[in-house]
């Protein structure tokens, strides 16, 4: 359990954290880019990258409550090293295959899994990490900082990621995947993260464990709308971010540059919005920033599919502006079940809900073709928006969840 010694110089542990992290995730994102528009280049196969999507998503899909309740058992830092250098490992076979040209789809496939199998067991861990580390107050601001690095590498990974496929080989873009993780290791190994309480865990059986995490969730009635919103909101987004460059290329006309600078401004948004949680958090109620965040977000979607196709210009700002929101809500939530729950239990919570909220990623990419096709894909993003709208909705008028933290 983190103690005042241990939370007085947790800026100094954080910075030192979210240096490695950050290199992580951009050079994740680079190689990620690189790989999918090589993908797209040498099958020219929607089918194909929506497979090799889904076996990225899966594994978190089917581990994560398993690996939440290891994250509770095990050392936080020992499980975000061994997860970060399993990742390089499984990058460092990708660009050996790349070297050799022994590549094939089916191996794609399986490494890109195996990949996932490791941001299973790091995501909980980092996020259950966080309170063992820093001040209770302080933890939307920290989500809001995540929220800045993620937003960091969603800038600049799709045009680094380009620009090294058409300079260096994939074998090349692979190891700097490699090296980015064994930065992130190196700068874990110098912090020092708290032991969260003791529990039963040690004896009970891991079905048991994850069983148990599930009522913990269920427990906590206010925590299970939110969660229960996050689910619905979820279900309605990743359909609006497949559909996203037809709507630019097929309803606005636009081109692949286009669609391009509409990927490139809604990642500066979510840099905006990172950094307007980590300064808000202070004055507002988590609660109230997060139906601010699905409002905001709602809303634009609901304005971008109802432009007419000439609107563009008008079409690309309004993303900064979903941009902005997202981490509004995303780091609210993150942050309000840091605190609504206790530490030990952490590991196990966060697991099961990635896992339920990754479930309409699946769902969403085997099925948003078809919607789009039938409905018009500037339909999707007016259903998506309403959805939204409703998730605020339903956290307003549910009084456990509206009066929250009061």
């Amino acid at each position: 359990m983190s103690t005042g010694t241990d939370l007085r110089d947790w800026r100094k542990k954080f910075a030192v954290i979210w240096s490695g992290q950050l290199f992580s995730i951009l050079t994740s994102s680079i190689a990620q880019f690189a790989f999918v528009l090589w993908i797209g280049m040498e099958t020219g196969s929607a089918k194909v990258l929506a497979y090799a999507t889904i076996a990225g998503l899966l594994p978190q899909i089917l581990l994560g409550p398993f690996a939440g309740v290891f994250v509770d058992r095990w050392s936080k830092k020992a499980t975000m090293i061994a997860a970060d250098s399993f990742v390089a490992l499984c990058s460092g076979i990708i660009a050996l295959l790349f070297y050799w040209n022994l590549l094939e789809l089916w191996s794609i496939y399986v490494l890109l899994a195996l990949r996932s199998v490791g941001g299973a067991f790091h995501s909980p861990a980092m996020k259950s990490a966080i309170p063992l580390l820093a001040p209770k107050n302080q933890l939307v601001r920290i989500a809001g900082i995540n929220e800045i690095i993620q937003s960091v590498s969603l800038i600049c990974g799709p045009a680094l990621g380009a620009y090294f496929l058409l300079t260096y080989n994939m074998s090349m873009i692979m190891l700097l995947d490699v090296f980015g993780a064994f930065l992130a290791c190196v700068a874990l190994a110098f912090v020092r993260i708290p032991k969260a309480d003791k529990t039963e865990l040690s004896t009970a059986s891991v079905f048991k464990d994850m069983v148990d995490g599930g009522r913990i969730m269920l427990r906590n009635k206010p925590m299970s709308w939110i969660m229960l919103s996050e689910i619905i909101a979820r279900f309605f987004i990743f359909p609006v971010i497949a559909v996203t460059p037809l709507l630019t290329l097929n309803y606005y006309k636009g081109t692949p540059y286009q669609v391009s600078l509409v990927e490139i401004i809604f990642g500066v948004g979510l840099l905006a919005g990172g950094g307007l949680l980590a300064l808000l958090n202070q004055r507002f109620r988590k609660i109230s920033l997060t139906i601010a965040g699905y409002i905001g977000l709602g809303v634009t979607l609901m304005v971008c599919g109802l432009l007419p196709p000439s609107f563009f210009t008008l079409f690309a700002a309004l993303t900064v502006f979903q941009g902005i929101a997202v981490p509004l809500y995303e780091g609210s939530i993150t942050a309000l079940i840091q605190k609504q729950f206790e530490t030990r239990h952490l590991g196990r919570v966060f697991g099961l809900m990635g896992s339920i909220c990754q479930i309409p990623a699946i769902i969403g990419l085997l099925f948003t073709a078809e919607l789009a096709d039938k409905l018009g894909v500037q339909n999707v993003y007016i259903a998506g928006g309403a959805a939204l709208c409703f998730c605020a909705v339903l956290v307003v008028c549910i009084p456990s969840v509206r009066n929250l933290e009061r």
